[in-house]
């Protein structure tokens, strides 16, 4: 469900600088580790093998690929902001990622979103983002990146 509604791509203007509501959490089954392994064909046993990782790992469980983690950007930003009239939205980069601290299996997940900065196009905006991600029950991000998307609609640039 989605935390704020926006009218327009013109009312991102007066979120510049501020912290949206954390997005929803997301737990990072085995399951969904073990398909993100066969999707982009990392299948190190850190990741897939439970057995083995409760005797050899630091952690003594599996880990998420820190590209998973990355991957639920756009799943937390959907749960965060829904934007009338966009017509297209596309991930456009990542200026920077650090993957801060390994998310374990069965973990909760969440993400926090700070506007930095609006980029008028021809056709729509370039927004980039500074985001911090969260495990539960941890002080320390699991993630922390500089997200750049591009959401395509009316957008009045003479303000932006």
């Amino acid at each position: 469900m989605h935390k704020i509604k926006l009218g327009s791509l013109n009312e991102l203007k007066d979120l510049v600088g501020k912290q949206l509501p954390p997005s929803d959490w997301q737990v990072i089954t085995q399951e969904r580790i073990n398909l993100f392994a066969q999707a982009g064909g990392d299948e190190q046993w850190i990741h897939v093998d439970p057995a083995r990782a409760a005797k050899e790992s630091p952690f003594g469980v599996t880990v998420a690929h820190g590209f998973l983690t990355l991957s639920l950007l756009s799943r937390f930003f959907i749960d965060t902001v829904l934007i009338e009239g966009v017509t297209l939205s596309i991930n456009y980069g990542v200026n920077k990622v650090r993957f801060t601290d390994p998310v374990l299996v069965n973990a909760r997940v969440r993400a926090h979103f700070t506007l930095m900065s609006l980029e008028p196009f021809k056709g729509g905006v370039q927004i980039t983002w500074n985001i911090s991600m969260e495990q539960e029950g941890k002080e320390r991000p699991c993630l922390i990146a500089e997200w750049v998307s591009r959401r395509y609609g009316e957008f009045n640039n003479e303000t932006a």
